[in-house]
């Protein structure tokens, strides 16, 4: 069924776009670096001015989720179907806009390791941006996940979070398999969902 909501755009090497080198993340929690290296790729901005025009009109936070990973992309399912009050929205890793956020936040711009949860504040990666996602969830009505997920930050140690979450993410590709087309909104059904990757560009 999702296949039908969602556009592909094919890919070769499964990968949205050619990578380059940016310096290496710097924290759990990363605020806007002005000194980090951008992309030069051409007619593309820097990564600065990307993150300022992102959250420029439109503060909700942004998934960066792996494009390319079936169990990423059916998370993005999942919690598009679990955000009735549009509060969130998604960017693939691979994207230009999305390496531009990996890069201001102190990231390479072709590390897929971890799923990243972007706000106007910082960058979350790991367990804390699972945490931080499942906070603006409302699977069901009257029944948030928020209470739910604060109690998990507080109660089970980080380190803990941490280790079963790269334990997923390190199979990731091995327990639902990858795609050689990354995920868009090509037909515009969630556009007001994903972020535009022309943000990107000069």
């Amino acid at each position: 069924m999702w296949v039908k909501l969602m556009g592909i755009v094919s890919i070769s090497m499964g990968a949205c776009r050619a990578f380059v080198t940016a310096p290496t993340f710097r924290g759990r929690m990363a605020n806007t670096a002005s000194s980090v290296l951008f992309s030069t790729a051409p007619n593309l901005s820097p990564p600065s001015v990307v993150l300022d025009r992102v959250f420029e009109s439109d503060k909700r936070p942004i998934i960066l989720f792996d494009g390319v990973c079936n169990l990423c992309n059916n998370a993005v399912n999942l919690a598009l179907d679990w955000d009735p009050n549009n509060r969130l929205r998604f960017c693939a890793l691979q994207s230009n806009v999305g390496r531009s956020l990996l890069q201001v936040h102190g990231r390479e711009a072709d590390d897929i390791s971890s799923i990243v949860f972007v706000t106007p504040d910082g960058a979350y990666i790991k367990s804390d941006a699972i945490l931080g996602i499942t906070q603006e969830l409302n699977p069901l009505p009257f029944i948030p996940l928020r209470p739910f997920a604060k109690l998990a930050t507080n109660v089970v140690p980080t380190f803990l979070r941490d280790l079963i979450y790269d334990g997923v993410a390190d199979n990731r590709y091995s327990i639902m398999g990858k795609r050689n087309e990354c995920r868009f909104d090509a037909d515009g059904e969630f556009d007001d969902k994903f972020v535009d990757d022309r943000l990107a560009e000069v």
